[in-house]
């Protein structure tokens, strides 16, 4: 059992900006601290889906993931402050916003009946 969370983020419109994001998400290329930062806080996967400029983020957590509070965990661990200024660069958010500033929460509206 988990707990899916789905959050959307708009890239600059810039073709190149674009390209160089996907590349900077491809296998081996984000920042090893950064990702077992997520694991260490309860995120279980993560995929970053993209269209045109919209990225579409599918989350899955621990059952007993607190959101807030895992987000500021986050927040302080190794190299994450740096990531995010780094990413800025791509995104239309200012370079000073942490993951959970960016990332916008988006609200379930329908589920295929089991």
């Amino acid at each position: 059992s988990f707990k899916r969370y789905c959050k959307t983020l708009t890239l600059r419109k810039d073709p190149e900006l674009i390209e160089a994001y996907r590349k900077i998400h491809q296998p081996g290329e984000t920042w090893p601290e950064v990702s077992r930062g997520m694991k260490e806080v309860g995120i279980l996967d993560m995929e970053i889906y993209i269209s045109g400029t919209l990225l579409f983020m599918i989350m899955d957590t621990l059952p007993d993931f607190e959101h807030d509070r895992a987000m500021e965990e986050l927040a302080s661990k190794p190299r994450q402050k740096e990531w995010e200024a780094f990413v800025a660069r791509f995104q239309e958010t200012p370079a000073s916003a942490t993951a959970d500033e960016k990332w916008q929460p988006m609200e379930r509206i329908y589920k295929l009946d089991p």
